[in-house]
């Protein structure tokens, strides 16, 4: 079986269970012994090349395999990222989300295949962190502005194998309004070429580590109460107006730098997006 390279579907979770600590992010530094989650296969980094790693095991076999989650380290789960020193001292620079950076890459005409997510600040998020990588990929990523409207747009977009769609939802959780619209789309007439996938967070906001912000977690916000609005009075910030939320949206989008200052339930989602349009 291939190991799940973007970690758990968070549909098939059961929210009764005690939350456990995400999965480690951590560098394929050569010589890091690292576990296959699903087939037990273990191995010794060798090498890093693009989105994939080269594991050694004891025999001497070396094997490849995609970067991201479904590994393990010392038994617990762990997502590889690309290194950056390892990439410098082959003279390669490592892009925000971890991968090789193309800097000899002809300029790409787009392709037919899109990424649609929820809003303005989750683009804006997936462009600061993956910008680079959709670029050299020719992907186009364009928002929605809101769940609802999916179907509709999957019907003037028509979908088919050469032009795949790949959507990124806030809150997938189970028996939301999100995950039932998912799961109508998955069984639609589109279904085969349309991959939706999410994150269990409110909004992109919480994607970003909480320590980015100073704070040790994100404020719980009583229902009844706008999220952002909430967020921002939680923490001290004005919050009055649109104007107050986008600010406090750039405030936060100043934090990130790369993918280690966001959540692992992120990161697997939009690689497996990426994949999956450019399959």
């Amino acid at each position: 079986m291939e190991p799940d390279r973007y970690g758990p579907d968070v549909l098939k979770t059961d929210w009764r269970r005690p939350k456990v600590a995400p999965p480690a992010i951590v560098e394929a530094q050569p010589g890091l012994v690292i576990e296959l989650a699903d087939n037990g296969f273990v191995g010794a980094v060798v090498g890093v090349e693009g989105r994939m790693v080269k594991l050694e095991d004891r025999r001497g076999k070396v094997r490849v395999f995609p970067l991201g989650a479904g590994y393990l380290l010392e038994g617990r789960p762990a997502v590889l990222k690309a290194p950056a020193k390892l990439a410098a001292s082959r003279g390669k620079l490592v892009s925000a989300s971890g991968s090789i950076a193309v800097t000899d890459a002809k300029a790409r005409v787009a392709r037919a295949s899109r990424i649609f997510v929820e809003g303005r600040h989750d683009a804006e998020l997936v462009e600061k962190v993956w910008g680079h990588d959709l670029r050299v990929e020719g992907v186009v990523v364009e928002y929605l502005e809101g769940v609802d409207h999916l179907e509709e747009l999957l019907k003037e977009f028509r979908p088919d194998a050469g032009k795949r769609v790949g959507v990124l939802v806030d809150h997938l959780v189970a028996r939301s309004k999100e995950s039932r619209i998912a799961e109508a789309v998955q069984k639609g007439p589109f279904g085969a070429h349309v991959l939706v996938v999410g994150h269990p967070y409110i909004d992109i906001w919480q994607s970003v580590k909480p320590g980015r912000l100073g704070i040790r977690a994100w404020p719980d916000i009583p229902r009844g109460i706008e999220w952002k609005h909430g967020i921002c009075q939680a923490l001290g910030w004005p919050h009055e107006d649109q104007a107050d939320i986008a600010r406090a949206w750039q405030r936060i989008l100043s934090r990130v730098d790369s993918y280690a200052d966001l959540e692992p339930e992120l990161l697997g989602r939009v690689e497996q997006l990426i994949d999956f349009v450019t399959a």
